[in-house]
C-alpha cells in the first residue's frame, strides 16, 4: 500500500493532527486504524522533514563524544552480528569501564561494510525520545527507536521479520527495501523469525509485496511479521526505525492468568498438599479447574497490565 508523494509538511506548524498523521502517514488515526494498523505495509512518500529529529551530526556526536556503552550499539555485516569486543575498549585515562565504544574501531568496521546500529535511541537522543513519547501516547503502545547507519552498497541484515511493528524513517541517503508478506502472522515476542528460517528464506525468493527505494523523508510502516531486507544505494544511508511494541490479546491473557493465580495463592484449599498417590484424581482436577475459572472471572488484570 502506497500513499502518493506530496510536499513536506512544516513540522513547526500546529495543525491539530498528531505525529501519526502529521509526520508519518498523512492518514487520520481513524483511517490508519481501519485500513492499515496491524494489517498491511504502508509506504508514504515525503511524509515529513525529519532533520529536527535526527541527522548525521547526531551520529557523530553519539559515537565520538557521548561515551556510549554496549548494548546501546551493535554492529552487523552480511547478516551476522559482530562480537562486542571488536568495537569496544576501555574509556581512556581515569576510566574503569571496559566496554565503551571505540569510535576508531567502529569507523574501520564501517569502512569495511559493516552497519552500525544505535539502539534504544529514545534514551540517548532527546528529539528522538520526544517523538517516541508522543507517538506512544497516540497509539497506546510503547515505542522505542534504533538508528541504522549503513555504508554504500552494503546490507547489514538478511531477510527477516520483527516481533514488533515498525515505522522506518529514511534520514539520509537512500536504501532499497524488499518487503514480503508474513510466513507467520502476528508473531509474539518469543516467536522470532529464526524459528521459521526456512520459510522466511523461501518467501524472500518470491515476488516482493513492496520493492522500493526510500529517500530522505519517506516513511515505511511494517506490521510485525512482515519480511524485509534493505541495502544502501550509492551513498551512506541513515534511517530511524521506530519500534512499536504492541500489546496483544495474549499479553492481556497473561496478565489475567497472573492475577488469577495470585488470588489462588491466598486460598488454603489450593495451597493444600495433594493426596498420596502418583496421579491427581479427577475430583481434585475438577476442583482446581473450577476454582481457577472462578479466579479468572473475578480477576482484574488492569493494575498488572498498566504496570508492565
Amino acid at each position: 500500500m502506497t500513499r502518493p508523494a506530496g510536499d513536506f509538511p512544516d513540522p513547526g506548524t500546529p495543525t491539530g493532527a498528531g505525529i501519526l498523521e502529521r509526520r508519518l502517514t498523512g492518514l487520520t488515526p481513524d483511517a490508519f486504524a481501519r485500513d492499515v494498523w496491524s494489517r498491511t505495509a504502508l509506504l508514504t512518500r515525503h511524509a515529513s522533514d525529519f532533520s529536527d529529529v535526527f541527522d548525521s551530526g547526531a551520529v557523530d556526536e553519539l559515537l565520538a563524544r557521548r561515551g556510549l556503552r554496549t548494548p546501546f550499539l551493535r554492529v552487523a555485516k552480511n547478516g551476522a552480528v559482530l562480537p562486542e569486543s571488536s568495537y569496544t575498549s576501555p574509556g581512556g585515562v581515569g576510566a574503569t569501564i571496559a566496554d565503551q565504544l571505540d569510535d576508531t574501531a567502529l569507523w574501520r568496521l564501517f569502512a569495511d561494510g559493516a552497519t552500525l546500529v544505535l539502539q534504544a535511541l529514545q534514551r540517548t537522543w532527546a528529539p528522538v525520545g520526544e517523538l517516541c513519547a508522543q507517538l506512544g501516547a497516540e497509539l497506546g503502545h510503547p515505542v522505542q527507536a534504533n538508528a541504522y547507519i549503513t555504508p554504500p552498497q552494503s546490507q547489514g541484515f538478511d531477510d527477516h521479520y520483527d516481533v514488533h511493528d515498525v515505522f522506518v524513517i529514511q534520514i539520509q541517503g537512500s536504501k532499497r527495501w524488499l518487503v514480503h508478506e508474513p510466513v507467520h502472522r502476528d508473531p509474539l515476542r518469543d516467536q522470532p523469525w529464526t524459528g521459521h528460517r526456512a520459510a522466511v528464506a523461501e518467501a524472500a525468493e518470491g515476488p516482493a509485496y513492496i520493492d522500493t527505494v526510500l529517500e530522505p523523508g519517506d516513511v515505511l510502516y511494517l506490521p510485525r511479521g512482515w519480511l524485509h531486507a534493505a541495502r544502501a544505494k550509492g551513498e551512506v544511508s541513515v534511517h530511524l526505525t521506530l519500534g512499536v511494541h504492541v500489546w496483544t490479546r495474549y499479553a492481556l491473557a497473561e496478565q489475567l492468568a497472573e492475577a488469577a493465580l495470585a488470588a489462588l495463592r491466598e486460598a488454603p484449599w489450593t495451597r493444600a498438599t495433594l493426596p498420596l498417590g502418583a496421579d491427581a484424581t479427577a475430583e481434585v482436577l475438577d476442583g482446581v479447574r473450577a476454582r481457577l475459572t472462578a479466579a479468572v472471572a473475578d480477576a482484574d488484570p488492569a493494575p498488572l497490565f498498566h504496570r508492565t
